[in-house]
């Protein structure tokens, strides 16, 4: 979510949330708790130009060494990874398109809200934005957006809290979800297209003060949903997943919850499996252009 300062993310409104979101969770099954998922490094990216920062999505590929990295200015970054011993080692930036709008005009302000990042097989990149609330395809990263219909829920999603993140999964269908706007169960809905139209095929629930931010399913075919928490003393971050079946999401895991100040703002997430076969998360920070944050890529890895 972009933001001139952390502070916006409202200590108010996110406390209220929690509360609300706490009361529902006394009335389900609490989530299983997998063997945790194991720590193995962080990286600090810095790089002097003026588009750099404020990234809210990412997806790797070829074993962890190229990632697409997306930033909340409507900037679409393609990158090579350099690892020591499976650990990242250094990152190369190799192009940076700004993102056009269906008219061709480059995204600026409000209608450049970029936070959602999903790719294709056939390679075509799709975003979602928070401000207007849709879903664009690019055929290419320099060209123009194909906007895919919006549905009425979406006009309805409140400002700068709405399509958070975006997956994509085997059958490329994509699945979107808001930051904050749930239901009138309490729920979080989360939409899918399937190429020809949206449907709500089913909703997650929420779980204390977290908000989502980001999802990716995983080369094991599981939804995986990375979640936010603000605190007093720092950022906390949780990464939730489900197995997915014709009926929708099962067996919600929690793999990963950590402490305020653990890592910084973590909002972007990709799942994938390294050249030794091991799953893990890649997670990449929004520093929200601010001197006092920084860009870290964060990686663990997931149990089977």
């Amino acid at each position: 979510m972009r933001r001139r300062s952390a502070l916006k993310l409202t200590l108010a409104l996110a406390a209220a949330a929690g509360l609300t979101a706490a009361a529902f969770a006394l009335s389900r099954p609490a989530a299983a708790v997998a063997p945790k998922a194991q720590y193995l490094g962080s990286y600090t990216w810095k790089l002097k130009q003026p588009w750099f920062g404020g990234f809210s999505a990412l997806k790797l590929s070829e074993g962890g060494t190229v990632m697409t990295v997306l930033s909340d200015r409507a900037t679409l970054v393609t990158t090579r990874i350099q690892r020591s011993h499976g650990a990242i080692s250094g990152v190369t930036a190799q192009r940076a398109h700004g993102l056009r709008a269906s008219t061709g005009k480059v995204l600026r302000g409000f209608a450049g809200d970029s936070e959602g990042l999903a790719v294709s097989p056939d390679g075509s990149r799709y975003i979602s934005f928070e401000g207007p609330a849709r879903v664009v395809r690019y055929r290419r990263p320099e060209g123009r957006a194909k906007v895919l219909p919006r549905p009425k829920a979406f006009r309805k999603l409140p400002p700068n809290k709405s399509l958070e993140t975006l997956a994509i999964d085997s059958r490329g269908h994509l699945y979107t979800l808001p930051e904050q706007a749930y239901d009138q169960n309490g729920q979080i809905p989360v939409w899918r297209w399937n190429g020809r139209r949206w449907s709500r095929p089913f909703s997650l629930p929420p779980s204390g003060s977290f908000l989502p931010v980001d999802a990716d399913f995983g080369p094991d075919g599981r939804f995986y949903l990375l979640e936010r928490d603000l605190t007093f003393l720092g950022f906390r971050s949780r990464l939730r997943r489900w197995d997915m079946t014709a009926a929708g999401p099962v067996n919600e895991t929690v793999l990963l919850q950590t402490g305020p100040g653990t890592h910084d703002n973590l909002e972007g997430l990709s799942v994938w499996t390294d050249d030794t076969g091991r799953l893990r998360a890649t997670m990449v920070s929004d520093d929200n252009f601010l001197p006092l944050q920084r860009t870290e890529l964060v990686e663990y890895a997931l149990p089977r």
